[in-house]
């Protein structure tokens, strides 16, 4: 006989066209209407996840949410996923989705006893093989998802998951939707029923409102006199997700596997309101450094673990990654209440840093006369080689016609060092910016010491040209800048050349305004380029008033690195490309401030490299997938990487807040910018967007990107560009600071003896005071070890890696241990 497993459901977006208030409101209102139904109709069960509307429940209905428990300790209400909320689960990090799973079943073991062993993410767009481990790490052994709804994502709707780590899942794809109309359930139902399968188990979810809101006495009674007229043929019955995947497991090896992600899904959303994505990136590069910092100074006794404070920050990361917050299709007032809700956890999050970062220069030494000081704290329990900023005032304004040339020294002996135009624009030798190359000690606090010469001026820039074109040459490096593009002809790297003529090209693409672009996986049609612009034009654009000057110039240039600037346009918009090439080594940083006022249009950086053939792949969470190189656009995370096997070298690129790119024919084409519209996808034929007002467009104005590029032998990047992404998106906290002298200069907090792992986490634990936690990954597929060592307790533990995996230690600081620990901390 076969079986029917009824799910009844309540998917809420309460931002998508909404905002919070709302938001709760339609929670409370379905959660209450589901209560009353669950109580009334003998056997009939409701399913619902997400922690945060059961938050709202118990913040503005606690009677209600009273009585919820009773309900779900009576079998009536049954708490499916258990996550925080459904993420986006293709742009988080790795270590996000852990959050996402530890508050979200924290909450639920808290506040009902219970922990679900199915997890689901059925509206989220398109998933990550990053997520499989992480499922199974958590106690999960299933999971139920829809998208992509139009196709088949795995080899069959049922299927066994692979991670990249080799753990697995049991996974089911939702077929025909998960929500119905009002009353029409017992349709879905009795067309399920019969239809002609060799299935043996189905799974069918219903309820109404948006996107599925719940139950109807309307179709509670209809879908019973539909389990009475069926009894003898098939079994119906109200179910959970745990049940269904019970019978399931029976199938046992008979399922097939799956060994990639569950993508792509509506493209358009890797780009759509890149404010969002940019600012998500930003608080999870902050939060994760400042937990670092302050477990760092904690542990030491430096200061009290904010515990509370963290907690509020990490509640706007959460929010800030639903589904249809970060994707970017929300109507603009829920697009402004989220830029608000991160820039309360930045802001968080900036103060945290502070604290910890003044309590971590403890015991530096006060200035000579004539020093400032420069502390520069590593984040990363490994040396990390780079170049640093870091803005001070002089002691006194100077007013004589002398330029004062800041000159950095490390342990007393001088390093590499240049002064560069800082924020501000008074004309006056009195605020400094120097930049310097220096490598910093691991997961410590570093001291420089910034001296003054005075000069007659400041140095002008040195400028070789050759043919008219600008050449920069170092013992690593040539690459020419051609001044009558703007664009990048040559990157070479060690005698290798990578990249071909007119790099990081400005593309104006074919577009329309759907954010999430539900009707392709790709954007392929150029409408435009962007041009260089005359020398009267980048006069006027750049606002100087006196003289004309080249749309193409140097404009810094000393020990540490050259800045070219280039400005070209296109139609109603303008973009200054910045590049910024090192002295020293091989990797080449690159800004794009973009202003945008273009309409269905998407702006893509095309970057042509010799690698006609390479291989394409970019980080995903808690590992790496390989991409499609037909054009198909494709969603990766801090790095993507052109590679080739025959030639045995590789190109990466580094970014600090996109998502979008496409491959083809040895092009990259990161995806910087839409023109699109606020909630609007194609709905039968009718127009696309009204045609009797203006519109207001997503992204329209001044956006700023910057990306890293390098490349050398493919096993030297692949085993390198995981830390060098993590060090430019966690950058080592600079501040020009006149310590006091007095107590203690605090030990290494955590040394890493490879040069291949990274520490995604260190933190307090959820429970205990003096306890911590420590999470590494092995980010190259590659079994290997580490030596974890915490020299201020005299501690370490030696760790054992297979090929992406994630591992989780606890730190008992009363007991003075380090063990291995599972990953939601139980």
């Amino acid at each position: 006989m076969r079986k029917l497993h009824l799910l009844s459901n309540a998917h809420l977006d309460p931002v998508w066209q909404w905002e919070w208030e709302e938001g709760a409101a339609a929670a409370v209102s379905t959660f209450r209407a589901a209560a009353a139904f669950c109580e009334e109709y003998e056997g009939y069960v409701f399913n619902h996840n997400e922690a945060l509307l059961y938050k709202w429940i118990e913040e503005y209905e606690p009677s209600l949410f009273r009585k919820i428990q009773g309900l779900v300790q009576a079998g009536k209400w049954h708490i499916m996923g258990g996550w925080y909320l459904q993420p986006d689960c293709n742009m988080p990090s790795g270590e996000s989705i852990v959050r996402q799973i530890l508050l979200g079943r924290t909450f639920f073991k808290d506040k009902f006893g219970v922990s679900s062993t199915t997890a689901i993410n059925f509206d989220s767009f398109g998933h990550s093989r990053g997520l499989v481990q992480l499922i199974r790490k958590a106690g999960f052994d299933s999971y139920l998802f829809m998208r992509p709804e139009d196709r088949v994502a795995g080899p069959a709707q049922e299927f066994a998951w692979v991670g990249f780590d080799g753990s697995e899942v049991l996974a089911h794809q939702i077929q025909d939707g998960y929500n119905t109309l009002l009353g029409q359930a017992h349709i879905k139902v009795e067309e399920r029923i019969n239809k002609q399968t060799t299935q043996e188990f189905e799974l069918v979810l219903w309820g109404v409102g948006n996107h599925g809101g719940g139950p109807s006495r309307l179709d509670l009674n209809r879908i019973g006199a539909l389990i009475e007229s069926t009894k003898g043929n098939v079994e119906v019955l109200h179910s959970t997700p745990e049940a269904y995947f019970a019978d399931l497991s029976k199938k046992g090896d008979a399922l097939p596997r799956h060994e990639r992600d569950l993508n792509p899904r509506f493209v358009g959303c890797y780009t759509s309101m890149i404010r969002i994505k940019q600012k998500h990136r930003h608080l999870e590069n902050e939060l994760y450094q400042t937990e670092k910092m302050l477990s760092s100074a904690a542990l030491q006794g430096y200061l009290r673990y904010p515990k509370e404070e963290l907690n509020e920050a990490f509640h706007d990361l959460m929010v800030a990654e639903f589904h249809d917050i970060l994707p970017g299709t929300s109507i603009q007032p829920a697009e402004e209440a989220s830029l608000r809700l991160m820039d309360h956890g930045l802001e968080i999050a900036s103060r945290l840093k502070a604290r910890a970062f003044f309590a971590l220069s403890s015991g530096q030494r006060e200035a000579g006369e004539g020093e400032y000081p420069i502390l520069v704290y590593n984040p990363h329990p490994y040396p990390v080689r780079g170049v640093f900023e870091c803005e001070f005032m002089l002691a006194d304004q100077n007013w004589q016609d002398q330029f004062s040339m800041p000159v950095v020294y490390q342990d007393g002996m001088r390093i590499p060092s240049q002064a560069e135009k800082e924020h501000s624009n008074l004309n006056l030798d009195w605020r400094k910016r120097v930049v310097f190359e220096a490598q910093l000690s691991p997961s410590t606090m570093n001291r420089f010491d910034c001296r003054i010469e005075l000069l007659p001026s400041k140095p002008k820039p040195q400028v070789v040209l050759e043919g008219g074109d600008i050449h920069f040459r170092t013992p690593s490096l040539n690459i020419v800048i051609n001044t009558q593009t703007g664009l990048m002809d040559q990157y070479i790297v060690k005698g290798i050349p990578y990249l071909k003529v007119g790099a990081f090209q400005p593309l104006a693409i074919t577009d329309n305004g759907d954010p999430w672009r539900m009707d392709t996986d790709g954007f392929e049609n150029v409408k435009g380029a962007f041009r260089l612009m005359s020398p009267e034009e980048g006069t006027a654009f750049s606002g100087i008033t006196e003289g004309t000057l080249p749309s193409v110039r140097v404009i810094e240039d000393g020990e540490v690195r050259t800045v070219i600037e280039s400005l070209l346009m296109y139609a109603h918009s303008a973009v200054v490309i910045t590049y910024k090439l090192p002295k020293n080594g091989t990797e080449i940083e690159i800004h794009v401030r973009v202003f945008w006022q273009e309409k269905d249009t998407m702006l893509k950086l095309a970057i042509p490299t010799v690698l006609d053939e390479g291989i394409y792949a970019g980080q995903t969470i808690f590992g790496v997938q390989s991409l499609e190189t037909d054009g198909t656009e494709v969603v990766a995370q801090k790095w993507t990487a052109l590679m080739s096997e025959t030639d045995n070298v590789a190109i990466t690129l580094i970014n600090d807040g996109i998502y979008g790119s496409d491959c083809s024919n040895g092009v990259i084409r990161p995806s910087l910018l839409r023109g699109a519209a606020y909630t609007a996808h194609p709905i039968l034929d009718r127009p696309l967007m009204p045609n009797d007002r203006f519109s207001p467009r997503i992204d329209q104005g001044e956006r700023m990107f910057r990306f890293w590029l390098n490349a050398g032998p493919k096993s030297e990047r692949l085993r390198c560009i995981d830390r060098e992404a993590l060090q430019w998106n966690e950058k080592p906290y600079a501040l020009s600071f006149f310590p006091h002298g007095e107590g203690q200069i605090p030990a290494t907090a955590v040394q890493l003896d490879d040069d291949v792992i990274q520490m995604t986490a260190f933190k307090r634990a959820e429970q205990g005071e003096d306890t911590y936690i420590l999470r590494l990954f092995e980010p190259t597929g590659l079994a290997r070890s580490t030596v974890v060592r915490l020299p201020s307790m005299d501690l370490e533990i030696r760790l054992e890696f297979n090929g992406f995996e994630v591992k989780t230690c606890k730190l008992d600081k009363r007991m003075r241990t380090i063990i291995e620990y599972e990953l939601m901390e139980e």
